[in-house]
């Protein structure tokens, strides 16, 4: 398995490579732009040259892009779901012009809108999506912790999405842990059964990436609270499991643990490693 974090963009591109080697990262996640703001400055393309340049001397692979915080394909709210669309097809270009390949979305919270209206609207959004952007980026649908209305908490939610979707050429799973961890899904003492149940619901293949995220909170709370490796519900031998599952161990990833100063991420490249069998 190839271990990364999320990497900051502050101060460019040009800026990532060398946090994520300090790091030690063998793969990155990056936002293209404010996760928190609607509004994107369009990419410096100097900027972005040099970051492609970094990427391909590093090593490091793959990179994958995650979307604003404010996107919501489910909602019913008519101006935020015009929003969404929007924003989707501008990062589906960022990813693109940025040399990665995928890009993770957030499924949504079902807003003024029952769960079933919800799925088919996400799906054809998905698919308005990608006829504006014909490119080859593949995106990421990431299970959630399944707090309030949000969907895609559970893997018959996501594979009813992914079924709905015409192109399902484009499209993926990211299953973070400690979203799947609070969703009710037994990581720590029932791994097996839970990756029978998303290779029959929704299908292995589809699985493309890890969110490697400990637990804060206990099996079944519906509440996204993330913790450090091995510190949290999961625990160190559930994260054992994790990385030398053998259906797993060539998946990349990616750690969205706490962070306080650069160290707090040392320490869980540390720990993750110290796991490792293969």
């Amino acid at each position: 398995m190839r271990f990364g974090f999320q990497i900051s963009i502050q101060g460019g591109f040009k800026k990532v490579v060398p946090r994520a080697l300090e790091l030690g990262c063998k793969t990155i996640q990056i936002f293209s732009r404010n996760p928190r703001s609607w509004q994107a400055k369009p990419l410096d393309e100097e900027d972005c040259q040099l970051f492609k340049k970094n990427i391909n001397q590093s090593g490091i692979s793959p990179v994958f892009v995650h979307t604003p915080y404010l996107i919501n394909l489910a909602s019913g709210v008519r101006n935020i779901f015009i929003k969404s669309v929007s924003a989707i097809c501008e990062d589906l270009k960022r990813t693109e012009k940025l040399g990665a390949k995928f890009l993770i979305l957030h499924v949504g919270k079902a807003i003024n809108t029952s769960r079933r209206e919800a799925m088919i609207q996400i799906a054809n959004a998905l698919d308005e999506c990608f006829k504006r952007v014909q490119n080859n980026v593949i995106l990421l649908l990431e299970n959630t912790a399944g707090q309030g209305h949000e969907i895609g908490f559970s893997f018959d939610e996501i594979g009813e999405i992914i079924n709905l979707v015409q192109n399902k050429d484009r499209i993926g799973v990211c299953l973070d842990t400690a979203h799947a961890y609070a969703a009710g899904y037994d990581l720590k003492n029932k791994l097996d059964e839970v990756l029978k149940e998303f290779d029959r619901l929704i299908g292995l293949q589809k699985l493309v990436l890890l969110h490697l995220n400990d637990s804060r909170v206990p099996l079944g709370s519906r509440l996204d609270r993330h913790w450090h490796i091995g510190q949290g519900e999961i625990g160190f031998d559930g994260f054992k499991r994790l990385v030398n599952h053998e259906l797993l161990k060539n998946l990349p990833g990616i750690m969205e643990t706490p962070r306080k100063s650069v160290e707090d991420d040392k320490l869980n490249m540390q720990t993750v490693l110290s796991l490792v069998e293969y």
